[in-house]
C-alpha cells in the first residue's frame, strides 16, 4: 500500500454505461463542469482539459455561495484511451485512474497519494463523493 512513503487511497465505482461514454464524460470540460463536486453546495464553474501525455488540466471547484474555492489541476503522465489516465497534481502527488469495460458497464478505479492536511477517511470520502456524482451524472445523461 505504500510507495515512496506516500499513503495511497483508492475509490471505485461501476458506471452502468459503455466505456466510450464514460471516457467522454470523464474527459470533456462541458461534462466535467456538471459532475466535479463532492456535494450539492459546491460546483465546478470552469474546466480545461488537454488529455494528452504532457497535457495540462485545471478545474475550478468552489462553494456555490462563493465562500471558498480552489483550482484542482495537474499534468498527464500517461493516457491510454478508454483504459488509463495517470497524472501528477500541482503539489506533486500522483493519481492513477483505470477504466475497465464490461459490456454496458465500466469499472472506474481511482488511486491517489494522500495529502497530510486532512485525514485519509476525509480524503477518501471526498473523492468517493465526486466519483459517485460522476456515476450518477453519466448514467442519467
Amino acid at each position: 500500500m505504500e510507495t515512496t512513503g506516500a499513503t495511497k487511497i483508492t475509490v471505485e465505482t461501476i458506471v452502468h454505461a459503455p466505456v466510450e461514454k464514460v471516457w467522454k464524460y470523464w474527459s470533456l470540460p462541458e461534462h466535467i463542469k456538471k459532475w466535479c463536486a463532492a456535494s450539492d453546495d459546491w460546483h465546478a464553474p470552469k474546466a480545461e482539459n488537454d488529455l494528452t501525455v504532457g497535457g495540462k488540466f485545471s478545474t475550478r471547484m468552489e462553494a456555490k455561495d462563493g465562500s471558498f474555492g480552489f483550482d484542482f489541476g495537474g499534468v498527464y503522465d500517461d493516457v491510454k484511451t478508454n483504459e488509463l489516465i495517470e497524472y501528477t497534481m500541482g503539489d506533486g502527488r500522483k493519481v492513477e485512474i483505470h477504466f475497465t469495460a464490461n459490456g454496458n458497464e465500466t469499472k472506474v478505479v481511482e488511486t491517489f497519494d494522500a495529502e497530510s492536511t486532512h485525514s485519509v477517511e476525509m480524503q477518501q470520502g471526498g473523492w468517493q463523493a465526486i466519483l459517485n456524482n460522476f456515476k450518477n451524472y453519466t448514467e442519467t445523461n
